[in-house]
């Protein structure tokens, strides 16, 4: 694939040399993981020949970008949505809350995406159809779209389960007894029942990490962001296999990453399930 379709019998072998290939296989497999600990490389790119991680690197910024803003809208959106839905049981409001994620979670985020940029690129005119754009405020107002697609993803879910907790906690004894101790609901709301509901919620959110992740990489080809995303596609377009194991590999190391901090963040909420964990 280097040397391209025509290369000479003499060229292959002089690669096979030069890429270790006519070294034994438990010698190459060897030598792939010394690499893969020591420099976190997983190879140097077919196409370029830069490093793998060189590559993965240089989009690597943003993609974070990109999650985190997911994440947030999703958390905020969802808060929103489950506490309206929980101090509104079995009205109106309740049920529309409940209905339109339903309806939503089936919808592909790459439709969802595509029918975003035609209403608020085309359209309203609001957001740039593509690409990222150049400083803080820039990057923002590019990504604010993109974020919002994949977050639309997650909020569904994340709304379902936070509405539930809200509704048990509500109906708690210590809720009662604090409502009768004369304490306002608001207080009751955002300072007890919110963080008692918070914990499986959050812990969704860490199972759903890695579809946020894979989301996102999607997200990256329909808004032409210039991302890990577009730099998977790419590279399995062009068989560039040491890009897509080392995108495979620092996604999943991501994911992780991002579960371990979820745990952290369940033992300051709920400091009872530092013993069962």
């Amino acid at each position: 694939m280097i040397l391209g379709e025509y290369s000479t019998p003499e060229a292959l072998e002089s690669m096979h040399h030069a890429l270790g290939l006519d070294l034994p296989l438990w010698d190459q497999f060897l030598r792939f993981m010394n690499t893969l600990f020591t420099q976190g490389d997983t190879g140097n790119s077919i196409i370029t020949g830069t490093s793998a991680r060189e590559l993965i690197a240089q989009r690597a910024p943003i993609t974070l970008l990109l999650i985190l803003l997911a994440c947030v809208l999703a958390i905020i959106i969802a808060l929103l949505l489950a506490t309206l839905a929980a101090t509104h049981k079995d009205k109106l409001l309740d049920h529309l809350i409940r209905i339109i994620p339903a309806i939503t979670l089936g919808m592909p985020i790459f439709w969802v995406g595509l029918l975003l940029i035609l209403l608020f690129s085309v359209r309203l005119g609001w957001f740039p159809v593509g690409g990222a754009g150049e400083g803080w405020s820039g990057t923002l107002h590019s990504l604010a779209l993109p974020a919002v697609t994949v977050a639309f993803s997650q909020i569904p879910t994340l709304v379902r389960s936070l509405r539930a907790q809200m509704l048990e906690v509500l109906e708690s004894d210590f809720v009662v007894t604090l409502r009768a101790a004369g304490i306002p609901n608001r207080v009751i709301l955002f300072k007890h029942v919110l963080r008692n509901s918070a914990l499986p919620t959050l812990m969704l959110l860490g199972v759903n990490i890695s579809y946020l992740i894979g989301g996102t990489l999607v997200v990256e080809q329909v808004y032409g962001i210039k991302g890990i995303g577009s730099l998977l596609f790419t590279s399995i377009s062009k068989r560039d296999f040491p890009v897509i194991q080392g995108i495979a590999l620092y996604c999943a190391l991501s994911v992780v990453i991002i579960s371990l901090v979820i745990e952290i963040i369940s033992w300051w909420l709920d400091p009872r399930t530092k013993g069962k964990q």
